[in-house]
């Protein structure tokens, strides 16, 4: 296996084992499949069923799936089939909460942990995926609340977004310490940022942003800080052609479903053209994905899938959210697992085998799913673990390149091979100073805002840092563990994000926010204040709306 510090297109990369516990495959509670006693929609409402469960262990009981759902046999079972890399979400409620949110706070860190040593453990390197972030960037249940996005779109929007901006900084000060650099060599900065809500441009901006930032914090250059990997936003990949040239080392991260696209029931147990069971699905994952990638690392550069499944449709439990369901006439075939017969198998097989030639470098969704209240897995082509135990998925994923070929599937010859100095880390870099005036921070728009950018609300840097606490252990000297406290760069030195004081009265401003809605409640609240205080809110109101 190659060196996946420097993905090169010809091998796999890893499996995505979960350590948030969503409801529906992450180290939140968001795409993993599993039955609970509580009927929650997302992380959010399920945190505060939770709190509301005194008598039941209060929040204090997603600390047990902690404990149970990722151990040191799965890491090893990892690593010993085959696989090299583990992307590890995690949420933002691992670093700190605020007021109003109701997520078992910090636990998820000291979990991160143990899974970071198994890993080094076992060699195994970790793409750390920041899975969910304030206000969340995309709306869907795996971001922790299904509502929004608030994530540079709204009137938080842009609070938000400095927020999530700290605490990539938080994160990668941790990350690119000499113990964890060589552990953590790539970063997923921001998990399916939905672009069709929040703007290309705008998440350009931010992007240009968390890339400065994170490059001042580890300098340029191979081997200094991780490679920064963003998602597509799920928007055509040539939206992003040619993005923020010059840039040091940025990776794009395509999550390709067919689960996702629509009905289609064509078979998987029958004979494709090669006279191999997997009907027409690897063919057509061979046509859709091996082109689009192969185009992406020519106009682009690295290119990997974050995500992906052995799912040619949406056939399993909460694949759709809480509480779900699919009209697929095909799920009582797909979810009968026990029962799968040697062709069903092989199709699965041979899907999974060209969907993985075609990446070339890829990430599995997910490494295994919690069973449900009957003890089955009720999302079956989800789970590498269960694959590898029942026999569609090779125990060598190494054998998986050249199925394209095999399948006589011409893809894209755009790339040849070679990527540019700067992708590679291998020359300083140089994003032209144009890109900062086009893509400015913050950005002089956000959507669905109902004042000027200038009165949304924003933080402001005065604050005490918070500092991540690394693994500790017992007995080991100092002179061992001294240099390991959470900050690799003793020259940041800014401070943590704070509520800042509002310029107008910090009533009045709150309510602003909320615009012609509020009127009325802007002059009850006014009605108490003076004469003169009401005039002037009014000329002020008049002039902003």
């Amino acid at each position: 296996m190659h060196s996946p510090a420097i993905p090169t297109g010809s091998s796999p990369i890893a499996a995505a084992a979960s350590l948030q516990q969503n409801v529906a495959g992450d180290s939140n509670t968001g795409q993993q499949p599993h039955q609970s006693a509580y009927v929650a929609k997302d992380e959010f409402t399920l945190s505060q069923a939770m709190r509301a469960d005194q008598a039941g262990g209060g929040i204090g009981q997603l600390e047990d799936h902690y404990k149970t759902f990722i151990t040191e046999k799965d890491i090893a079972q990892i690593a010993g089939s085959g696989l090299n890399f583990l992307r590890i979400p995690i949420p933002f409620w691992a670093i700190e909460t605020y007021e109003g949110e109701p997520y078992l706070e910090k636990t998820a860190w000291t979990y991160l942990l143990k899974a970071l040593g198994w890993a080094r453990k076992y060699g195994l390197r970790v793409c750390l995926d920041l899975h969910a972030v304030p206000g969340s960037q995309n709306g869907y249940n795996h971001s922790g609340k299904l509502a929004g996005p608030n994530f540079m779109v709204s009137n938080m929007g842009l609070a938000n977004a400095e927020r999530t901006l700290y605490y990539i900084r938080v994160l990668t000060e941790f990350i690119s310490q000499p113990e964890y650099r060589e552990l953590v060599p790539i970063f997923g900065i921001v998990n399916e940022a939905l672009i069709n809500s929040i703007g290309l441009d705008q998440m350009t901006s931010f992007y240009l942003r968390a890339h400065t930032m994170i490059r001042e914090i580890t300098g340029t250059g191979k081997g200094n800080g991780p490679f920064i990997a963003i998602h597509n936003g799920l928007i055509p990949g040539s939206s992003w052609d040619d993005f923020l040239a010059g840039s040091d080392r940025i990776m794009m991260d395509q999550h390709p479903y067919f689960a996702f696209g629509g009905q289609n029931t064509n078979p998987i147990a029958t004979d494709a053209s090669d006279m191999k069971p997997g009907g027409t699905w690897p063919a057509q994952a061979c046509r859709t994905w091996g082109s689009e990638t192969d185009r992406s690392r020519a106009t682009f550069g690295f290119t990997i899938a974050g995500e992906f499944s052995s799912a040619p449709n949406d056939c399993g439990l909460f694949i759709n959210g809480v509480p779900g369901g699919t009209s697929n006439p095909q799920c009582p075939e797909y979810l009968d697992y026990q029962n799968y017969n040697s062709s069903m198998k092989q199709g699965l097989r041979n899907f999974l085998a060209a969907s993985a030639d075609s990446f070339g470098d890829w990430f599995y969704w997910t490494w295994k799913i919690d069973p449900d209240i009957d003890g089955k897995i009720s999302a079956p082509t989800w789970s590498y673990q269960l694959g590898l135990e029942n026999g569609w998925i090779d125990l060598d994923p190494r054998g998986y390149k050249g199925e394209c070929a095999e399948l006589q599937i011409a893809t894209s010859s755009m790339f040849d091979g070679t990527y540019q100095p700067w992708q590679l880390g291998v020359q300083t870099s140089s994003i032209a100073q144009s890109s900062s005036v086009e893509f400015p921070w913050p950005p002089t728009t956000i959507s669905s805002v109902d004042v000027p950018m200038a009165l949304l609300p924003t933080y402001t840097t005065t604050g005490s840092v918070i500092t991540m606490a690394p693994e500790t252990f017992t007995g080991a000297p100092s002179r061992v563990t001294g240099g390991v406290d959470g900050w690799f760069d003793d020259n940041d030195k800014e401070g943590g994000v704070v509520r800042q004081q509002l310029s107008l009265d910090s009533k009045i401003h709150n309510l602003l926010r909320h615009t012609k809605r509020a009127r009325s409640k802007i002059n009850d609240y006014l009605g108490k204040k003076t004469k003169k205080r009401h005039t002037s809110f009014n000329n002020e109101f008049q002039r902003l709306v």
